[in-house]
Order: structure tokens, then sequence, then C-alpha cells
């Protein structure tokens, strides 16, 4: 069987766009101000990820990475209190992801940092999945590796902490948790090794690896190596998710090319992969002719 691919967010097109708020837009805002605007932006958004999923459903498409700023505000209490009335309506939402065959991710932002050495840092990042969660929640997904909640490991050197930190965290958002690796801060057998000691799923970003060890190929046979190792880390192996992405000015740039023109031989048995390409729809349409 081919992957199943996934789209992040939005497409290039403008079939699926979210509307946001800035803080300061927001506070100039009379309390009851406040909850109007966010109020129309969450209804919405719930129409527009409905779009989303019916777009997926359409294109062929398996796997729909939620924005991560798809309800601004929610964390804070204005944002839970307009959410109580539409609760019913985006569980609906989530129904039919769920009748529709689609599998619901999320990536929170680069704010979550677990191995911080900054308790403030720790509750803020805790504070943010928690959100996360909540959504999920919402949405009727599992607790579970198939709605994901993916982050990176953060504070480079703290892997005890980020161990026991996971450890500690809520079931609504330890048992959805996978840990990705890095340029930087968490290679792939650093991750892996957090991911084997903290029992949560490592997504595995080959381009990530490439980058973080100067490799000239995505066939190195430590990308094969690698991805099998990841996959040993899910409860249900066919669950597993992969990233892919090229380098947009060379290959071993970080930065995401609009388009994937090389992909690891490997990657044609990952089950799962996130498509993380600016031209979304059409990399994923190029990315088909590639696996067939």
């Amino acid at each position: 069987m081919s992957p199943e691919l996934g789209l992040v967010c939005i497409t290039v097109s403008k079939d699926v766009r979210y509307r946001t708020v800035t803080r300061k837009r927001l506070l100039e805002q009379s309390d009851a101000g406040q909850r109007k605007v966010l109020d129309d932006i969450y209804r919405d958004n719930i129409q527009t990820l409905d779009g989303a999923l019916q777009y997926c459903k359409r294109e062929g498409i398996r796997l729909y990475r939620l924005p991560s700023s798809i309800f601004p505000f929610f964390d804070e209490d204005v944002g839970r209190e307009v959410m109580q009335a539409l609760a019913p309506s985006l569980a609906r939402t989530g129904q039919r992801a769920t009748e529709l065959g689609l599998r619901l991710v999320m990536h929170p932002d680069q704010f979550v940092v677990l191995s911080s050495d900054s308790a403030e840092v720790v509750a803020n990042s805790v504070k943010i999945l928690q959100m996360h969660a909540d959504i999920m929640d919402l949405l009727q997904q599992p607790r579970s590796p198939w709605a994901v909640l993916e982050i990176h490991g953060g504070k480079a050197n703290r892997s005890d902490a980020l161990v026991e930190r996971i450890r500690d965290l809520p079931d609504p958002i330890r048992l959805r948790l996978c840990l990705e690796n890095d340029e930087y801060a968490y290679n792939a057998e650093q991750i892996h090794d957090v991911c084997t000691r903290a029992q949560v799923p490592m997504v595995f970003d080959a381009h990530h690896h490439i980058v973080s060890e100067k490799l000239s190929s995505y066939d190195d046979p430590s990308v094969a190596e690698m991805l099998k190792k990841a996959r040993a880390t899910w409860p249900d192996p066919a669950q597993q998710l992969v990233h892919i992405s090229n380098g947009r000015e060379g290959f071993n740039d970080r930065q995401h090319a609009d388009l994937i023109a090389m992909m690891p031989a490997s990657y044609a048995h990952a089950p799962w992969i996130e498509v993380e390409a600016k031209n979304k729809e059409e990399a994923i349409a190029g990315l088909r002719n590639w696996l067939n």
C-alpha cells in the first residue's frame, strides 16, 4: 500500500483559509466586544475546518493537520467561555472527520519547551498543550497517538528533565504526545532515546535528520535505520507518522522548498507522511506521482 499523505493547515488555493485576531485588536474591545469577535472567528473557523475535511475527502487526503491558531485565545478565560456554546458544533465536526476516515493531528508552536530550566516556561508549555488536547477532546478524537500532538525536544542537553515532565503530563496530553527530531537540539538518535524512555512515539523527520547530520542523500543508510527505529516506538506501527520536506536553496537548507523533488526510498514503506512544503496540495499531487 502507498503511504497516506497529509495536508498541513491551509491550501495554496483559497479553499482552506482561517481567520485570526491580534492581541492588540482584541484588547481594544470591551469584554462583550471581545466575546463577539472571538465568537465570530470561532464559528467561521469551525466552518472552514468542515470545508477542509470535505476538501481532503474530495482530494483523497486522509490526514489533516489543524492550525495551532485555529481558535485564538482559547487558552484564556474569554476564549473558553465563548467555546462553551460552540462545543456541540465542534463535536459534530470531529464526528464528521471520523465518519470520513480522516486522521486529525496538531503541531503546537515553538513556545512549547517542556525541557526548559524555567518553571514559568514549562508551566506555559503545559498550558499550550492542554489547549490543544482540549481541542482534540472537543473534536471527540481518541486519546491516543492516532490524534497526534507533536512537539520538538526543546532545550538541548535536558533529556532527563524532558522525560520526567512528559511522565507528569495529564493523560489527555501524554496519551497523544509524540516527539520529533530537529536540526539543532535533539537529533534523531537523541529524540529516539527520549521517546523510548518516556514511552511516547517518535515522529521521524528525514529532512531534519539530513540537515542535523550533514548528509548528502535521503538514501543514506541512517535514514532507513531511523525510520525503522522510530516505527518501533509506536504502539500500533501502522499509525507511524513521518515528515518530509526539501531544502529551499540547497539540499541541506533547513528552509522548506515549495515542492518535494526528492524523497527517501524508504519512505515508500512509511504508513503516514505529513508533507511540509510551501505549495501544500501541489506538493502532495507531485508526491503521488513519485509513489505511483
